[in-house]
């Protein structure tokens, strides 16, 4: 199982929101270039990189960080925020991402999601952002009447092959991942699913390797690291 480490920028800095609250924000580095160079010393695979501006459509957007972070890197990102329109998907790929991941646009405009994955395949993920079940949108801000299983269907029948799975209210709250809906999706279809939200500890990561084989593949950690629950050593350790 592939351990993600997160970065999220906000206003240029790396912060970490709870519950994805803007309003409660600790910011843990000044630079997110520096903090994804030390993760992939440190023996990550991959790195997680959000633009929460983008996301939340403040104004602000950072991907000319972005950008020096894919550049600076021998390992592959994933990046995610704002990415609405397809000259979105191709900039960011162009810049050097690996992986673009579609969050509001997925849900609002299937057309596009579809279009994006016939033409990059599995360079196009979801995030399936979900409060009690039901999918969000805009930064979190928006929760519709959308089930977070019913909509995995519709990513299946589009083309999508691998989503990041985040359960909203246990994001950044250190009380463990949703294992149940999260395998309930890792059972939709083949979908592979990279849970996200809520790993507090290692025992969460052990919990989540023992159920690879349904199709969760990887697990996003942000929070427990910078907290220093425990170190990257030792959480890809725990992923094997």
């Amino acid at each position: 199982m592939i351990i993600f480490p997160a970065i999220d920028m906000r206003q240029g800095k790396c912060v970490r929101l709870l519950q994805g609250r803007a309003d409660r924000e600790t910011v843990y580095f000044e630079d997110p270039v520096a903090v994804a160079q030390r993760w992939e010393a440190e023996g990550a695979q991959w790195v997680h990189l959000v633009d929460l501006d983008a996301a939340m459509e403040t104004g602000c957007r950072n991907r000319v960080i972005a950008r020096k972070i894919f550049q600076s890197l021998r390992i592959p990102v994933q990046f995610g925020g704002g990415v609405r329109e397809m000259k979105d998907v191709e900039e960011i790929l162009e810049a050097g991402a690996a992986r673009v991941i579609l969050g509001t646009a997925a849900v609002q405009r299937p057309d596009f999601l579809a279009d994006a994955v016939r033409r990059y395949n599995e360079q196009i993920l979801v995030g399936l952002d979900a409060r009690d079940g039901f999918v969000a949108t805009h930064g979190w801000n928006q929760v519709g009447k959308l089930a977070a299983a019913a909509f995995a269907e519709t990513l299946v029948q589009c083309g999508v092959r691998r989503v990041v799975y985040t359960d909203i209210a246990k994001d950044g709250m250190l009380v463990g991942p949703n294992i149940d809906l999260t395998l309930k999706l890792a059972g939709t279809g083949g979908l592979r699913v990279i849970a996200s939200g809520g790993v507090s500890s290692l025992e969460d990561l052990r919990r989540l390797r023992e159920l690879e084989s349904t199709g969760i593949e990887g697990a996003i950690v942000g929070k427990a690291l910078y907290e220093r629950r425990f170190s990257l050593k030792e959480a890809i350790a725990a992923a094997v």
